[in-house]
């Protein structure tokens, strides 16, 4: 009678994740083999991690995933928001490198060690995010060489906070380009301080020919193209460390041409509209996060990604602004709007890639003020 074969798992690499504060977590390297380091973060999102591992916006930030495992679905080529992976490490409850999905183009451990990203597995995910939200956003290593704690602790001292830190310039465009139909009915200009593809897609599918100019750019450069509308996009970082766009900003809405801001294009926007921003606790980033439009009294669940928000006092003592929607968990600043000018923003993501679709009409809105802003 021959044998009943079984199988034997592969042994892993070993791998340490250290916080600022000291505290630590060891589990199994997940991707490349090498060190990591960023202000750790978590998104309560159940799926599109290709999308989200790609967003600009993560630049910077060691990811931890709730989810139960990561990698199931493997990776499809048109899934993803920019030219490659932007989070600095990852760190997950379990890491597959067996994907099935009949269009998937490979696993994502394959992505990972293609690109030399750092990730941690069989870790206590529910231990580190309740220690996170305790504690307060902080910095974090992730080392699967050097498995010393101490050693970790002394090279995080090195690694600058999050909080006045200026990260567009790492991942926006250095040279501007076009996008979409050239013979569509609008054209709009796109800032890059870190845009996601899926804006772009957005404003295409409504009629848009689009050009993504750099984050320095000026009026003047905008102008030249004779756009219809300017988008201001997403991207990492402190907006309180953007002064020079904060400047350029405020001359886009002195010109009269209708401007759409989101996540950090709407803390530049607010900042060139006179208001304060703040770092917070702990950021907004997940898919279900409701948000209550008060303009209409309806409500929206969104997609959301940021560290950094709005004053919400500086935002009711501005007599020139107006309140247009809410983070129903905390009461924050969601989204503003500039009275008498078509000039509007919003915290989080409408675009939502991954994620649900309730806030897509802030699209046709901007798209409606461009279009009367023409005639």
């Amino acid at each position: 009678m021959s044998e009943i074969p079984f199988f034997v798992p592969m042994e892993k690499t070993k791998a340490l994740l250290v916080l600022e504060d000291g505290a630590s977590f060891e589990g199994s390297a997940a991707g490349a083999v090498g060190t990591a380091f960023g202000e750790i973060a978590f998104n309560t999102g159940m799926t599109g991690y290709q999308e989200i591992f790609t967003d600009p916006s993560y630049f910077g930030q060691i990811l931890l995933m709730t989810p139960s495992h990561i990698g199931n679905y493997g990776v499809h080529d048109e899934e993803v928001e920019s030219d490659g992976l932007k989070i600095s490490g990852l760190v997950c409850k379990k890491f597959s490198d067996i994907f099935s999905r009949p269009s998937g183009s490979s696993s994502l451990g394959d992505l990972f060690e293609k690109q030399g990203m750092v990730g941690i597995s069989d870790v206590d995910t529910r231990a580190i995010v309740r220690h996170i939200r305790d504690k307060g956003a902080m910095n974090a290593i992730i080392s699967s060489k050097d498995h010393s704690v101490d050693s970790l602790l002394a090279r995080l001292k090195e690694v600058p906070s999050m909080e006045g830190l200026e990260l567009s310039s790492k991942v926006c465009t250095k040279e501007a380009y076009n996008f979409g139909d050239e013979n569509a009915e609008l054209r709009i200009a796109v800032m890059d301080y870190g845009v996601k593809r899926n804006i772009l897609r957005c404003l295409s599918d409504r009629g848009a020919f689009l050009k993504v100019f750099p984050m320095d750019a000026s009026l003047e450069e905008i102008r030249s193209w004779k756009p219809d509308g300017i988008m201001l996009s997403n991207g990492p970082g402190d907006p309180a460390a953007m002064s020079a766009q904060v400047t350029e900003v405020k001359s886009f809405v002195e010109s009269g041409i209708p401007v759409f801001g989101i996540c950090l294009g709407h803390q530049i926007l607010s900042q060139a509209l006179g208001l304060k921003t703040y770092k917070m606790h702990n950021g907004h980033r997940g898919v279900n996060h409701p948000v209550q439009n008060l303009l209409t009294g309806r409500c929206e669940v969104t997609s959301q990604n940021h560290g950094f928000v709005v004053d919400m006092e500086a935002v009711k003592n501005n007599a020139d602004v107006e309140l247009t929607h809410v983070h129903l968990n905390d009461n924050t600043v969601a989204g503003i709007r500039l009275k008498g000018k078509p000039v509007f923003s919003v915290q989080y993501h409408p675009e939502s890639s991954a994620g649900p679709n309730d806030s897509r009409y802030l699209f046709d809105e901007f798209i409606t003020n461009v279009r009367n802003n023409k005639v």
